[in-house]
């Protein structure tokens, strides 16, 4: 079933925002001061390509750095990704077949609001 999830998230959505995370991440690394931010996108366009059998667990060895690279990312996006993420999860909400995908977009909100700190690891 996880198998099926995917792909079809792949196609209706998952790729796009994959592409969108991407960009978001080589821009960050272009400029030398934000790779960290750089580094975080490209782990949620991973995400964000196959979410169906992973979930999200934070990092026990995460610091005060990390705490105020979140403040930072939230300001400047984090907060833009979760009303993206809030905005899309309710429109595929509205169909039965887009249920499972709108929750999925859900599950991603904690870690597109706060990147640093996170990990995305198997379910099983």
């Amino acid at each position: 079933m996880r198998l099926i999830l995917n792909l079809i998230w792949l196609v209706l959505c998952g790729f796009w925002m994959a592409i969108g995370y991407v960009i978001a991440g080589i821009i960050c690394c272009v400029l030398i001061i934000t790779i960290p931010f750089g580094l975080a996108s490209f782990r949620i366009a991973n995400y964000a390509l196959w979410p169906f059998g992973r979930t999200i667990e934070p990092r026990v060895d995460a610091g005060a750095p990390s705490v105020i690279g979140n403040i930072i990312w939230i300001v400047f996006a984090g907060w833009w990704l979760a009303i993206g993420h809030i905005v899309t999860g309710i429109a595929l909400c509205l169909t039965i077949i887009g249920i499972p995908l709108g929750i999925a977009n859900f599950k991603m909100i904690p870690v597109s609001l706060v990147p640093l700190g996170a990990r995305i690891v198997p379910v099983d």
